[in-house]
């Protein structure tokens, strides 16, 4: 009967509090405290088998449930786990209720309309019968409610650790010789069994408007060969789903390519990191990828092949392992996994034929399981089959762990597979891809705009004449709407003749926050009116040049700025008839 404490230290441990951050007492006023103590009985408390005893935190009764709900929070980081920084959005969630609330319905409901019952008390963000119900039916919860549904217990998370998986022998084990000679049970590598991922970290994929789509399929209509490119946008609430992420594409960046009929090859970009950076500063970042795979049907009716379905497949192999590949590029902060990163926001979509031939974007992630394969180089494509993949099996050079999935066979029952071959439909989530309603403009829209960025196999390139063009045929007297176009704004900072990367900011600030006074100020730089000065050496006419030049003077004052040779492209300094490098004279 020796009432020890033992159990309150536990507790205390377990939680984090300090000097056990709580005290007993026998009276629910907070009377007759039971101090702790090791030497004291049951009997000589007067504390019988039934009695209630009650507990209050030490800390000053004016504690607010803010400073609880904090200390909460703190301790959902497991142990170890590296101080991060998560996405604005992900910091946003954590804070919200997420409940599912319900009005009181009138047939069930036998309570008054302050009461609370079955049938209209708050569900949680992850209960399965309600997104089952949605319309269309919700396979995969929200990331957040995943976490809601792990944090949700008793102890609020105090043992939730999302850990990475490796397909890597562990390094540092000395009992034996190195593989390919020895191996242990505590650096072998767990074998997997692929499982359908309950959750998903996005749930929805919005394109600002049309226009971004169509001007990404012209490449096709014009060359009937496929094309790629990286969505740039940024992360939003998405309401249709308890703690929904959404996924809003503002541009598409096209990187350097060879596209054929039926493959893509992706080459080696330059400028990604500009891009990136150019980005950053309009708000935007890389949040997915897309790529077409379509086929004419009939170009009278403008139909193309529906070949992407249940009888084939929706995403190939090779197609899972480039997604991957992207996701493991783009790790998700994460919190609560000891690594400080768990899964992947990047999004794929695919625009292809639907079934009613017309075309459709299709979205997709694969899951955190294909991205521990694809990072540990585990999983190869089929040659002669793009819906099945195979994971490798151990060699002199690498050790690869069993890899299976379940499967129902003939009689129905639930066998276990080996993955070799593996069809991919377990390593895929489906997204759903949408439109607005009322569209949303981050840039302007023009109906001549400027060129997009490596496609000079349509002749259609990025360079003085290009954007000379692009202003002369602009009619929009304000400022900030001819210039807020995604790719002239990279043009402006990757030429070779005039790059703006390091006198920029203020005008990807003036976009960004859609300020036309900056955008004024910024006009009246030299860098602008170098650049006006750049268009007019090219023979086009660009109205409003003659009226605005450097730190807005007139068309003299412009031509008093450097001057770019026709012949070589050298920048010489103002005042000079003859150029630099070349020594022709000025034209």
């Amino acid at each position: 009967q020796t009432l020890a404490f033992f159990s309150l230290f536990q507790v205390a441990k377990e939680f984090g509090f300090r000097n056990n951050g709580f005290s007993v007492y026998t009276n629910r006023n907070r009377t007759g405290e039971i101090t702790a103590s090791q030497n004291k009985s049951l009997n000589l408390l007067k504390i019988k088998h039934g009695d209630m005893l009650f507990l209050y935190p030490s800390s000053p009764a004016g504690c607010s449930s803010e400073t609880m709900d904090t200390s909460v929070s703190q301790g959902l980081r497991p142990a170890g786990a590296p101080q991060v920084v998560e996405d604005e959005i992900d910091q946003y969630l954590i804070k919200q209720d997420g409940k599912i609330y319900r009005s009181r319905d009138q047939q069930l409901c036998r309570h008054g309309p302050l009461g609370k019952c079955v049938h209209c008390v708050p569900l949680e963000p992850f209960d399965e019968d309600y997104l089952n119900h949605l319309e269309p039916p919700v396979k995969h919860m929200s990331f957040h409610a995943y976490i809601r549904k792990l944090t949700g217990g008793a102890d609020k998370g105090k043992f939730v650790a999302l850990e990475n998986i490796s397909c890597k022998i562990k390094s540092g084990c000395e009992g034996h010789p190195p593989w390919p000679e020895g191996i242990c049970t505590k650096c072998q590598p767990s074998a997997i069994t692929l499982n359908r991922q309950k959750y998903r970290h996005v749930d929805n994929i919005m394109f600002e408007n049309h226009t971004i789509a169509d001007r990404f399929l012209d490449f096709w209509r014009k060359t009937g060969n496929q094309h790629l490119g990286y969505l740039y946008g940024r992360y939003t609430e998405h309401k249709d789903i308890p703690l929904g992420i959404r996924a809003e594409v503002a541009a598409i960046y096209e990187p350097p390519q060879i596209g054929t009929q039926n493959s893509l090859e992706i080459l080696e970009d330059p400028k990604a990191e500009v891009v990136d950076e150019i980005a950053a500063k309009l708000g935007l970042r890389k949040v997915g990828w897309i790529f077409t795979d379509l086929v004419s049907e009939d170009t009278r009716k403008g139909t193309v092949r529906y070949s992407r379905n249940k009888d084939t497949y929706y995403l190939s192999a090779e197609e899972c392992i480039t997604a991957g590949n992207f996701q493991n590029q783009q790790p998700n902060i994460c919190r609560l996994s000891p690594d400080g990163h768990f899964g992947s926001k990047f999004v794929t979509v695919v625009a292809t034929g639907g079934p009613d031939n017309q075309v459709h974007f299709e979205g997709y992630q694969v899951s955190n399981q294909c991205m521990a394969l694809v990072r540990d180089e585990c999983l190869l494509p089929c040659r002669d089959a793009p819906e099945l993949g195979y994971a490798k099996e151990s060699s002199s050079e690498q050790y690869v762990p069993d890899v299976f999935y379940k499967d129902i066979d003939k009689f129905g029952n639930e066998i276990t597979q080996l993955a070799r071959p593996l069809p991919v439909e377990y390593l895929i989530i489906d997204i759903t891809t949408t439109f607005p309603k009322d569209p949303v403009y981050t840039f302007s829209i023009s109906q001549n705009p400027f060129p997009i960025e490596n496609r000079d196999v349509l002749g259609e390139t990025q360079d003085f004449h290009s954007l000379a063009t692009y202003l002369s045929q602009n009619t929009s007297s304000v400022f900030l709407d001819i210039i807020s176009d995604f790719h002239l704004l990279l043009f402006l900072v990757t030429n070779e003749v005039m790059p703006l990367r390091d006198s920029i900011s203020l005008l990807l600030e003036a976009v960004r926050t859609k300020n036309e006074e900056l955008a004024q100020t910024w006009k009246k730089s030299e860098q602008w009116a170098t650049i006006e000065q750049l268009c007019s050496t090219v023979g086009v006419q660009i109205s409003g040049l003659q009226e605005y030049g450097a730190m807005g003077g007139s068309t003299h004052a412009a031509s008093a700025a450097v001057w770019a040779c026709q012949h070589c492209t050298f920048m010489n300094q103002p005042g000079t008839d003859h150029c630099e490098m070349c020594s022709l004279p000025r034209t």
